[in-house]
């Protein structure tokens, strides 16, 4: 399975879907990462410490949606409302998204993604229960913003 990191581009945002440590226990369970050269260059993340923790960096933006089985973003088409667009567009069917949508004030991404045939999940309504403490992003990303 190829499981692809574009660089955000949501203006104003400066996260990476997922850190050098993670695409490490990613590779190390045998799957393949692709992300975008410089994606986490403003979060703090070279494209060095990706190629050490296993990940292939691609130039070309187009080829990470092209190659990926599974793609991974802070904000996806629906939470982006002002450049998620262009990503909706390069998704193709049968893959699968996993991101922020903010799918309660922008409902109709839901029919979007289920017209291209995609499978999404958005993790901002994951619920924030114990067991699903580790996954819950609205606590994950407060903590970050609180320190």
């Amino acid at each position: 399975m190829i499981i692809g990191i574009p660089k955000e581009i949501c203006p104003g945002e400066k996260r990476v879907a997922l850190i050098p440590a993670n695409v490490a226990a990613i590779v190390k369970s045998g799957h393949e990462v692709i992300i975008q050269s410089d994606a986490g260059l403003a979060s703090g993340y070279t494209n060095d410490q990706y190629t050490d923790a296993g990940a292939k960096i691609q130039s070309n933006r187009d080829s990470v949606f092209s190659d990926a089985d599974i793609l991974i973003q802070v904000q996806a088409p629906g939470a982006n409302t002002a450049t998620g667009d262009k990503d909706l567009g390069q998704l193709n069917s049968g893959q699968t998204i996993i991101g922020m949508m903010d799918p309660l004030a922008n409902p109709n991404i839901a029919n979007d993604y289920a017209k291209k045939g995609l499978t999404a999940f958005s993790l901002e309504l994951i619920p924030r229960i114990t067991r699903a403490q580790s996954m819950d992003i609205l606590s994950s990303m407060a903590t970050v913003a609180g320190y």
